[in-house]
């Protein structure tokens, strides 16, 4: 793919511009076009879905319209698991290059897998991901993302090689040594989950390494609901301009969608690829364009392992119109959590994003926190870790809980809590760096509320 070059004052790239600024209508017909392949291939060569679809008097040829698609019943990730390993696969094992899969923390892993075309596909979506996100062929990418049967790293490394960047295939962990590759190589984009990205500012502050010695410009982070507070704390850590992407293995892996540079507002779904909707997390039903609901994918390409209404399990909206970078394909609001992530303590249903909101628009606390969930005389009870800011800590000249300020931050802390979230919580002030720092994805959540689980919800 020749890229060609978005004539703005940032001068940024868009990477196949006749697919990204295609007119809706057009794009729509091609939508429609590829649903229909798609609904024939796992009709015929996967007996999940031709069971389905015979179950509910659907055939292939039914569908007149992208809307008729409602009219399809929903994958689920019980179903993956149901049909481990390759029960839901639509080409024989000899066509597949490559298998990735879940870590399996909850039963059987969710396995996928990729024809050759599969992975070219993959590698245009990654592509224009980097794109939108600022990256220039030439750049050195630091792909700090985890390698192995998790898609995030190996997906992101291809698409960067493919847009024509030199990679640094650093993966996960040795976060000292990272930093000094980050110096010695000097890369413009960084690749990793957003908590991952908090570890190595802290690190560089712990090793007094300067920013200046860092070129980082651009930081592509996924993996996790983060929020927008959590972004400015990155932000400003590292001085980068950070930003969301999206992706889950079962769809394709990482590049299902991306923030660009220029709007920051929503991420581009590349739409010829993926064909998304919104709907009732309890009914199943499709919700307008705006509203808040589960995000739901059908596969419009994909030979070896497409899906069709696939739930997510990820809460967002839908907007549609050109974004000012020129991109006309739907727009994702960044996940605001996982349905599965919720937790209900004594009645009240709440995320861990929302307790991180309210906790990093306080000053004094650091953005390091963890939940530890647990049943005590029947009743649910929840402990809030955070940890103090190393300033703050220096200005009390220790860290103490007879300090003056301990016991009214605290007081404040779960009086917020209480107020914002209706939440009544323990609250445990800690020292600087004694909450355990991610390598991948964050630990936020410690739920003992189960026999032998000691696991992130």
């Amino acid at each position: 793919m020749s890229v060609s070059t978005k004539s703005t004052k940032t001068e940024l790239l868009i990477w196949n511009r006749q697919a990204e600024c295609m007119p809706r209508q057009e794009l729509e017909a091609l939508q429609l076009k590829h649903l229909g392949e798609t609904l024939h291939r796992v009709y015929n060569q996967v007996p999940f879905y031709k069971q389905k679809f015979d179950e509910t008097k659907i055939k292939p040829d039914s569908l007149k319209s992208l809307d008729d698609l409602r009219l399809l019943p929903f994958t689920k990730k019980s179903d993956l698991r149901d049909n481990y390993p390759f029960g839901l696969f639509a080409e024989p094992l000899e066509n597949v290059r490559r298998i990735h899969a879940s870590s399996g923390t909850k039963g059987k892993p969710t396995v996928v897998g990729y024809t050759d075309k599969d992975l070219q596909d993959w590698k245009e979506v990654c592509a224009r991901s980097l794109a939108a996100a600022g990256a220039k062929p030439g750049d050195i990418i630091h792909n700090a993302y985890g390698y192995g049967l998790f898609t995030g790293g190996l997906g992101m490394h291809y698409g960067a090689e493919n847009f024509g960047a030199t990679v640094v295939p650093a993966s996960g962990g040795m976060t000292q040594r990272q930093i000094m590759l980050l110096q010695d190589f000097g890369a413009r984009v960084l690749l990793s989950t957003p908590s991952y990205a908090l570890n190595m500012a802290f690190m560089m502050d712990e090793l007094n390494v300067e920013r200046q010695t860092i070129k980082l410009e651009i930081g592509i982070f996924g993996a996790e609901p983060w929020t927008e507070e959590l972004r400015g704390e990155i932000e400003r850590a590292l001085d980068i301009r950070a930003l969301d992407i999206y992706g889950l293995s079962e769809v394709m892996g990482p590049g299902v969608s991306m923030e660009c540079f220029d709007g920051r507002n929503g991420l581009h779904i590349w739409e010829d690829y993926f064909l998304p909707e919104i709907v009732n997390p309890t009914t199943g039903a499709s919700l307008p364009e705006g509203e808040e609901g589960e995000l739901v994918f059908t596969s419009l390409r994909k030979e070896a392992f497409p899906v069709i209404r696939y739930r997510t399990g990820d809460l967002s909206r839908l907007y549609t119109g050109r974004c000012q970078c020129g991109r006309t394909m739907a727009r994702m609001e960044r996940v605001r959590a996982r349905l599965d992530d919720m937790l209900i303590i004594r009645g009240v249903n709440l995320y861990p994003s929302e307790i991180e909101k309210v906790l990093l628009s306080i000053e004094e606390l650091s953005p390091h926190y963890q939940l530890m969930v647990d049943r005590v005389k029947a009743l649910d009870v929840m402990e809030v870790h955070v940890e103090l800011t190393e300033e703050l800590v220096k200005r009390w000249g220790e860290f103490s809980d007879k300090h003056l300020e301990f016991k009214s931050l605290t007081a404040k802390i779960t009086g917020l809590l209480k107020d914002t979230l209706g939440l009544t919580a323990d609250v445990k002030l800690m020292p600087p760096k004694a909450v355990p720092r991610s390598e991948g994805k964050a630990v936020r959540v410690i739920d003992k509320r189960k026999e032998g689980k000691k696991g992130a919800k």
